[in-house]
């Protein structure tokens, strides 16, 4: 296990619509283990394995309640909106009001191959649609209300945001 480098916006891995991943082996397991060690070193909330230049659909999330990797996932439904505050570890020192699903299920496979499904809301579901973009070659940005800032808003000035 180690921990990667992560990419920086502008290195073109980023924009690059990932492979599905065929084989279910020691090496992506290690890339898993890897985006875990390099996730909680960020101190981040996700991470995709274009952020370490890997351009395969593997992502990992985790907001508090555990790592959940994904191998090949897909939204399979969404419904409601919300808007969050969302930052980037490969967008350092940009944040952003973002618009995103309130619920969604999503399908994806595990590190053996194995399917599986389940619901997210709130952070939760922020997080897994953030991640799953990265796959798409899309950054967060592209979701964003208003301006991008250099810190995180606080609740007050989303709320303004918002009102407009």
């Amino acid at each position: 296990m180690a921990i990667r480098k992560i990419v920086i916006e502008g290195d073109a891995v980023l924009a690059k619509k990932c492979r599905p991943v065929e084989k279910f082996d020691d090496r992506l397991a290690e890339l898993l283990d890897d985006l875990y060690d390099t996730l909680v070193d960020a101190d981040g909330c996700g991470i995709a394995a274009p952020q370490v230049g890997i351009i395969r659909r593997a992502c990992i999330v985790d907001v508090g309640n555990g790592k959940v990797e994904m191998v090949n996932p897909e939204i399979i439904e969404a419904e409601g909106e919300q808007h969050l505050q969302e930052g980037c570890l490969s967008c350092p020192n940009q944040w952003g009001v973002t618009t995103r699903p309130a619920k969604i299920k999503v399908r994806a496979q595990d590190r053996k191959g194995d399917f599986f499904e389940f619901e997210a809301t709130e952070l939760f579901a922020v997080a897994c649609c953030h991640e799953i973009d990265h796959l798409d070659g899309i950054l967060f940005k592209e979701h964003v209300i208003g301006k991008l800032t250099a810190d995180a808003m606080d609740e007050e000035e989303i709320e303004e945001l918002l009102s407009r």
